[in-house]
């Protein structure tokens, strides 16, 4: 037994078995070095070379040939294609102008295009607008004023004419004025206005030019500016503004405001040059029907400069406190 034991000591210390001993190190090292004659002898497993790269796949580039359902599926890419801007070929000009009234017939087409054009908005609509029908007192100097307005048109094109009288019950007309204008529209807001005015009264009969802008400004204000030019060369100007406050769906307050103004002095229509007069007032209406509301108002008017210096010479106030009764009524 001795001599058995001793020869297993030797085997165990041979170079062999020191050999042996050095493949005993952990598996990535084993796998980065190990030889092929190691690796036949199953003393270690040599490391799978990494697979060669693979090309990219080429961008899909759009092609004509696409149909939706292979786009979809993300197999091709549809080319997009921007709209034509030619001309469209000769061949569909070519027809006659209403190719419905080969079918149906020129008459039942014909009313069947009028209907189609009111029904779309080219729809000739008309007013007739008493602004203002009221008594002015003040202080026993009683008054008339009659502020009336109408239209025949369109949506962009009006017949517009403005008409504003005023006098006393016991000195007879003061004035009187009559717009004719062609509106047209130049926004969704407000018309461009061109025409004539006509004035009456005594020393007043004047030919204008008008030319001003009417229509809804911010805050829901009408607005009314005009610039006219008589035919003896008098340039005024006038501005108006109004508006709607609802107190109740039937009661309303209506602030009202206007300015005038001449570019020159002209003694014979008692105007002098700069702002000639303005006036500040409301007035409270009750709207018995949609046309037809009766109202109350007050307003404070005064004449400024060479006009208020012109009124005096003439024995009238240059200024003082209206109260007003009225009517406001539309057809």
């Amino acid at each position: 037994m001795k001599i058995l034991f001793s020869l297993l000591v030797l085997l165990a210390g041979s170079p062999a078995a020191a050999q042996h001993a050095g493949h005993q190190s952990s598996p990535e090292e084993t796998m980065a070095s190990c030889p092929p004659e190691h690796a036949a002898m199953g003393h270690c497993t040599p490391a799978l070379p990494e697979p060669p790269p693979q090309p990219a796949a080429p961008a899909r580039q759009p092609t004509e040939s696409c149909p939706p359902e292979h786009a979809a599926m993300g197999h091709c890419t549809p080319k997009e294609t921007e709209p034509s801007t030619a001309s469209p070929p000769a061949v569909a000009l070519s027809g006659p102008e209403n190719a419905a009234d080969a079918v149906y017939g020129a008459g039942a087409m014909a009313s069947a295009r009028k209907a189609m054009l009111r029904e779309h908005g080219d729809v000739p609509a008309h007013k007739l607008l008493i602004d203002r029908a009221e008594i002015r007192s003040r202080q026993g100097e009683d008054s008339y004023l009659v502020d009336t307005q109408a239209w025949y048109g369109g949506d962009i094109d009006k017949l517009w004419l403005k008409s504003e009288i005023e006098g006393g019950f016991n000195g007879g007309l003061d004035s009187a004025e009559v717009q004719a204008l062609w509106s047209h529209a130049i926004g969704p807001w407000f018309d461009l206005q061109a025409g004539v005015r006509q004035d009456a009264g005594p020393g007043r009969d004047r030919t204008h030019f008008a030319l001003g802008v009417q229509g809804l400004a911010p805050y829901w204000w009408e607005t009314d500016a005009a610039l006219f030019v008589s035919t003896k060369g008098e340039v005024t100007a006038r501005l108006e503004a109004e508006h709607d406050a609802r107190i109740t769906q039937k009661l309303i307050l209506q602030p009202r405001a206007e300015v005038g103004f001449s570019f020159q002095d002209t003694p014979e229509l008692m105007a002098g040059a700069g702002i000639t007069d303005a006036s500040l007032g409301a007035r409270l209406r009750y709207q018995i029907a949609s046309t037809f509301s009766p109202y109350l108002g007050v307003e404070y008017e005064r004449a400024f400069a060479g006009t208020a210096r012109y009124r005096r010479l003439e024995g009238e106030r240059a200024g003082g406190w209206n109260f007003l009764v009225g009517l406001r009524t539309w057809f």
